[in-house]
């Protein structure tokens, strides 16, 4: 089975980073600039993971998981930000978000949470 993780950041360097991350642990990799352009895409469908910022550019990475519960999409969204807004953690739990990483962070707790959301998928 291959798993499909999506990886949505504005910011070019952090999403090509995390989706070499991801290839070099034998997952495929799909970036992109903005939450729009990933739902048109329609990857959403095939994505095991997904991997987004909070803060971008036009449609921040909440609404578009708020989207996507309206889609009736289950996909784990593990979401980063550099923003250190005390309501974020309460944000992502109100939407059903998996986890919240706050930038930086090493690789490793990264690699953590995408084996523990892709865990939770086989059960």
């Amino acid at each position: 089975m291959n798993i499909q993780i999506a990886v949505i950041d504005d910011d070019d360097s952090f999403r090509i980073a995390t989706e070499a991350l991801i290839r070099s642990l034998g997952y495929e990799a799909t970036g992109y600039a903005s939450a729009e352009a990933f739902l048109v895409d329609r990857p959403h469908q095939d994505a095991d993971c997904i991997i987004s910022d909070i803060q971008m550019t036009g449609m921040t990475g909440i609404e578009m998981k708020e989207r996507l519960n309206e889609l009736g999409s289950g996909v784990a969204v593990i979401f980063v930000s550099a923003h250190t807004d005390a309501t974020l953690p309460q944000r992502v739990r109100e939407c059903g978000g998996f986890t919240l990483l706050h930038k930086p962070f090493h690789g490793q707790i990264l690699i953590d949470a995408i084996d523990r959301a892709l865990a939770a998928l086989q059960e």
